[in-house]
């Protein structure tokens, strides 16, 4: 017999999809912590599973507990973190949820034969179907590989104003993350009323939401890299004009290599208008091309011109006064290293407020030399333990990241917002 459907906990209340900014003061944000399944990763999996390195789980544990602490008093509101785990879990307690999930398992990994455990499957308790999501474990003769890139979240979906662009990961290991979104998205109850703003992209592309920036509410960076097909870049252009107010897509050619897997690993916003970039991508020629596209006269065509400078697309499209804040500083060996260890990918909870990992020193002093003042999270937490904190003050929040920084990802990578207000001041 299929395992039956369980009463729901409290529901978690979504707030709604809306980005229109990189910038504009966060409402919510979807997150996850690192568990069990971190601890699964061996030696032998890790190059497979694309870890670099074994991150020590209690330590990482609570260098993402203090991140997500940092969020919830920036946003001020008790539900403004969600936890992702904790939605699919919920979702799980759904029969149709299950069985999506492992419909969508079995389509998705054809190598894995798991049609011959597919009504075992089916029976499992929402409990085991939730581990076996995210470890691979499970009572019955099968296992399968943990899923410890799903504290990256970032790359899941992307919110553009009020829609979804669902992701096509590129990769074997990552494709169950894409399934554990789809499944929560499409049977959460807190997204019920939203569900018509999903979109799925054809077969045969990739997408991963890394490569995704909404720098205005009428422009769209998305990144062609090593996780995002050039497929994938014109699919999403072709929905984000069918769907949103967007007017111009602006792509971007990267390097097909781990260094900088995603647009957001070279380039991310700090403020409305300033960013924090890897200075060979704005200086360098050979750096990669960058395509400006906008809507056609027909429906579904595009009309687009090739930008020599990606650096003067962006003065041209946003403002010509956009301030380039240079990861690492200005010593190119020191802006590899820095960028090597996510010095780029930082993350505003709201607009002059960024978190970035405490190791790349010298792109907090840039920030430092650009008005910034620079804190510790335990700092920033301690001055406003009795207090709101309010936007306007730019200030750099460093946090130590030591075993975080291991999984090749930094606090961008780590978050999928989901709702920010419209303007920049929270209203």
């Amino acid at each position: 017999m299929p395992a039956v459907d369980t009463p729901a906990p409290p529901q978690t209340v979504a707030t709604g999809f809306n980005i229109t900014s990189e910038a504009n003061l966060l409402k919510q944000v979807i997150v996850h912590t690192p568990g069990h399944e971190m601890e699964l990763i061996s030696p032998e999996n890790r190059v497979e599973l694309l870890f670099d390195d074994i991150l020590f789980l209690g330590h990482a544990r609570k260098e993402h507990e203090l991140m997500c602490d940092l969020f919830s008093k920036v946003v001020g509101r008790d539900d403004a973190v969600l936890q992702l785990s904790e939605l699919l879990l919920d979702a799980f307690r759904l029969e149709d949820a299950r069985l999506d999930f492992i419909d969508q398992l079995c389509r998705s990994l054809p190598e894995k034969n798991l049609q011959a455990v597919e009504d075992d499957l089916k029976r499992l308790a929402p409990e085991e179907l939730h581990r076996f999501a995210l470890t691979g474990e499970s009572p019955l003769p099968i296992q399968m590989q943990p899923v410890p890139n799903l504290m990256f979240t970032r790359d899941l979906a992307a919110v553009v104003h009020d829609h979804v662009i669902m992701s096509y990961a590129a990769t074997a290991a990552r494709t169950r993350e894409s399934i554990i979104i789809n499944v929560t998205f499409n049977h959460h109850p807190a997204f019920e009323a939203y569900r018509d703003k999903l979109v799925t992209l054809p077969p045969g592309v990739t997408f991963e939401g890394g490569d995704l920036l909404v720098a205005s509410p009428e422009v769209v960076l998305l990144g062609h890299s090593e996780r995002t097909s050039f497929g994938g870049v014109m699919a999403v252009a072709h929905e984000l004009f069918k769907r949103t107010p967007v007017e111009h897509v602006l792509a971007v050619d990267l390097p097909k290599q781990r260094a900088s897997m995603h647009l957001d690993t070279v380039f991310t916003f700090a403020a409305p208008g300033e960013c924090v970039a890897f200075p060979p991508m704005l200086d360098d020629p050979s750096f990669g091309y960058a395509v400006h596209l906008q809507p056609g006269s027909e429906p579904g065509t595009f009309v687009s011109d090739m930008r020599p400078s990606f650096k003067e697309a962006l003065h041209d499209l946003l403002d010509p006064h956009l301030t380039f804040i240079p990861c690492g500083g200005n010593d190119l060996l020191s802006q590899k290293r820095e960028q090597w260890t996510d010095g780029a990918n930082l993350f505003a909870p709201a607009p002059g407020a960024v978190v970035g990992y405490e190791r790349n020193g010298r792109t907090f002093e840039q920030l430092r030399d650009h008005g910034y003042r620079v804190v510790s999270a335990e700092s920033f937490l301690s001055f406003y333990e009795n207090s709101t904190f309010t936007p306007g003050e730019k200030v750099a929040i460093q946090l130590a990241g030591t075993e975080l920084s291991r999984g090749r990802g930094g606090p961008r990578c780590m978050t999928l917002p989901i709702a920010r207000h419209e303007s920049p001041n929270g209203s």
